[in-house]
């Protein structure tokens, strides 16, 4: 009997470990993602707070590794994490902070985000990790320039109304030598860290799909294209030679990224490095959806949704690479934060935007993926508000936005049931 026992357990090991083995990578080809030989298209999710969550300190492995099984068996396999935040000084800011000052770390964070990843390459499941964030709520680009003596951060959310000043602030970044040179030692040292848990290289590790330069890096003004397309070029470049077997993207908006001109969005990713485009689409934010009025916006955010993927696609098109809607979201019935309320409205918003992958996919198009914002997992609102503070459970919405406000939770049945639906769809494809 033990004999038995130790044999069947031998082979369990040994399955377990082809398994994890087995892992292939993502590749693409013209204007599809392939994985090993198969294409691969999938509808995946944001989940920018993972390795905070994996934190042996500040996290709760527990409910990370519920809420990993919990994306699997809704077919989720593609992830877009947050590698980490930077300064982490201010309120509204993710806290603690991986890169707490310039060139100096967090061990307790990189281990999470190891240990993160480690978990989800033995769930075969795919990262997209993105490097920087142009918006102040994990500090990001404003933070290189506070770093580097540009003055205080105006963040927007300590200050009311002062948005002007800090797109003012922040598109100094391309100008910043400095600057440029900390993102850049950030993202080599990041690039060519070694999984503590895995034992994997980073460059080697097919969990990861794809590196990406940040969240959403804009121009702010069409007389910063030359410059901003210049640092954009040089961090890919820098990105590629670091790593030739992951994908790369830039974590662009698309049209809003590119001061709604879209010529500008195709003249900023020229660049053969750039291996796929990416598109966001926010209907409450940009006065599409209005939750007092869901009767008569709904039908507007979705056609106005329509247009903006059809402009991105005809760039695609004329790249010839395979595009990905990277975050979407929509609010709960009357922008409830609770659980409990309705998500008809988010439900039927989700079911357009994965509709348009499944018929691009079976057309052969090249929007090839859907990422939404975001999951949530048993993450909630701990008051009215829904203001975050260090302590309280993390939720796929920013420290700056009411938790809750689009995040899908565990017990969002519905909406699960329809992401697995249509990841069952498009495995068929």
């Amino acid at each position: 009997m033990k004999n038995r026992l130790l044999k069947t357990l031998g082979l369990a090991l040994i399955f377990s470990t082809f398994s994890c083995q087995a892992q292939e990578r993502i590749t693409v080809k013209g204007t599809q993602f392939y994985k090993g030989d198969k294409p691969y298209a999938y509808i995946g999710t944001n989940y920018w707070y993972g390795s905070l969550l994996a934190s042996k300190k500040v996290g709760d492995r527990k409910r990370l590794l519920r809420e990993l099984d919990l994306m699997q068996k809704s077919g989720i396999d593609n992830l877009r994490i947050l590698v980490g935040a930077d300064g982490g000084k201010y309120d509204f800011t993710v806290r603690p902070a991986l890169q707490y000052e310039q060139g100096n770390y967090d061990e307790d964070l990189l281990d999470g985000l190891d240990f993160l990843m480690n978990e989800m390459r033995k769930r075969n499941m795919y990262a997209v990790l993105y490097l920087t964030n142009n918006w102040e709520w994990s500090g990001g680009m404003s933070q290189y320039l506070e770093w580097n003596g540009k003055g205080a951060i105006p963040i927007p959310n300590i200050t009311p109304n002062t948005w002007p000043q800090f797109m003012d602030y922040t598109q100094q970044f391309y100008s910043c030598a400095p600057c440029m040179e900390g993102l850049e030692n950030h993202v080599k040292f990041i690039m060519t860290r070694t999984n503590t848990y895995s034992k994997k290289k980073y460059s080697e590790d097919n969990t990861i799909m794809a590196w990406q330069v940040g969240n959403e890096p804009r121009l702010f003004a069409v007389e910063n294209e030359e410059k901003f397309t210049i640092w954009l070029n040089n961090i890919v470049n820098l990105m590629d030679s670091l790593d030739k077997n992951h994908l790369i993207s830039t974590g662009s908006e698309g049209l809003n990224s590119s001061n709604d001109i879209i010529e500008i969005f195709e003249r900023t990713h020229q660049n053969t490095n750039i291996d796929y485009l990416t598109m966001h689409i926010w209907p409450k934010n940009w006065n599409w959806f209005k939750a007092d009025d869901t009767e008569k916006t709904l039908p507007i955010a979705i056609e106005n949704a329509g247009k903006y993927i059809d402009k991105h696609i005809a760039v695609a098109n004329h790249l010839n690479r395979p595009i990905i809607i990277e975050e979407f979201g929509l609010p709960r019935e009357n922008e409830s934060l609770l659980s409990t309320s309705s998500v008809a409205n988010r439900d039927a918003f989700y079911n357009y935007i994965f509709d348009r992958v499944a018929q691009s996919v079976t057309n052969n198009g090249p929007l090839q993926a859907a990422n939404f914002w975001g999951f949530g997992g048993e993450g909630k609102p701990v008051n009215e508000t829904g203001k975050w503070k260090p302590g309280d459970p993390l939720t796929t919405d920013p420290p700056q936005e009411p938790q809750g406000l689009n995040s899908v939770f565990s017990s969002d049945k519905s909406t699960l049931e329809i992401v697995k639906k249509y990841n069952l769809e498009l495995k068929k494809k």
